[in-house]
């Protein structure tokens, strides 16, 4: 019988389904829940400008939980995020643009094709890492916006294609708050895929290729096989962005996924935390935003000294570079790091010493 006057300290776990959850304190999970409540709600408590804003994020925040599946869980470097960006948005705009097929059909198309081409491109991989690998994945990216931009007869070359929005029957996902629960329910999905992903052999053998690929090819993981698969599921998720972003801004067009793109996607990882999924999501944030304060910022500082506005527009891209360089040198785990020093403050507190 239970000693009523005994208090439990700490987490019991009477069966494996709670040992294996994911969040085993139920406070947590009830807190997890709230916030997903909150952001179901998001859009009736927001003006439309701002849900765009947020929907933009949320596209953002999937194909940088795919880039950091490669790069922050695997540790091969990639900056060709931003063509396989494009693969994915021109595979579904031919699909639907051009064969007729609907959206719910191309989008998981439009992946699959992007994982194929990541992992065309991953298979030097095997004898390349570090800068070596960097560079060849900048191949990809030169590669893949030249196929693009001259195949005409596909693409549209330089002018790009005309994408419909998504829909079912007669309900067309026109406006700003349809379209952010088309992109909340896939960036749920992928979050909880690869929350899960990587409490799997799988994940775990990603994390071990990244910590030493010597070490976990002696253990018996197959380096080529698990590395050309991070470069799969990667692709992959990065290609149903690339596919919600078209059909989001309704074009395509070469220019839309240039190294700009694929550099402020190793930002969003950087400066988020690599190899952690809310990093992620954190980083796409900021990352996202980031342009739009330093616009109003400038905007506000123009309208008082109108002489300065031409100086401070130049200042943009010195400001974006500078965040990321204090980011590296003052808290190189990123935002997610900072989140969790503020969190195990706060345990504590007011008695942290």
């Amino acid at each position: 019988m239970r000693n009523p006057f005994v208090m439990d300290c700490g987490e019991f776990h009477v069966n494996y389904k709670q040992d294996t959850s994911i969040w085993k304190i139920t406070r947590v999970r009830m807190r997890i829940f709230a916030i997903v409540a909150l952001f179901a709600v998001f859009p009736f408590i927001s003006s439309e400008y701002v849900v765009g804003i947020a929907t933009l994020c949320g596209i953002a925040a999937i194909g940088a939980i795919g880039l950091n599946i490669l790069t922050g869980f695997t540790g091969q470097i990639s900056i060709g995020v931003g063509a396989f960006l494009g693969v994915g948005g021109y595979t579904s705009a031919v699909l639907t643009a051009k064969v007729g097929l609907s959206f719910w059909a191309a989008m998981p198309m439009a992946g699959l094709i992007t994982a194929i081409v990541g992992a065309l491109f991953g298979i030097p991989s095997l004898r390349l890492k570090g800068l070596y690998l960097a560079i060849a994945t900048l191949a990809a990216q030169v590669i893949i916006l030249f196929v693009i931009s001259r195949w005409d007869s596909l693409t549209g070359g330089t002018a790009g294609l005309v994408l419909p929005r998504p829909s079912i029957g007669s309900f067309v996902f026109a406006s700003e708050t349809s379209y952010y629960y088309l992109m909340f329910f896939v960036l749920l999905f992928t979050t909880i895929f690869t929350l899960n992903l990587f409490r799997s052999r799988v994940g775990r053998a990603f994390i071990a290729i990244r910590d030493r690929d010597i070490a976990a090819e002696v253990m018996g993981i197959d380096i080529f096989k698990f590395k050309l698969l991070a470069f799969s599921i990667s692709s992959f998720f990065v290609g149903v962005a690339g596919a919600l972003l078209g059909h989001y801004t309704m074009i395509v067009s070469p220019e839309l996924y240039s190294i700009t793109v694929s550099i402020e996607f190793l930002a969003m990882i950087l400066v988020g935390g690599l190899g952690s999924v809310f990093g992620s999501i954190y980083g796409a944030v900021f990352i996202t935003l980031l342009p739009i304060f330093l616009r109003s910022a400038i905007d506000v500082i123009s309208g008082i000294i109108p002489e300065i506005a031409s100086v401070l527009i130049g200042l943009k891209e010195v400001v974006f570079g500078l965040v990321i360089i204090l980011f590296l040198i003052y808290e190189p785990e990123g935002l997610a790091k900072i989140w969790k020093n503020i969190k195990d403050y706060f345990k504590l507190w007011p008695f942290s010493y």
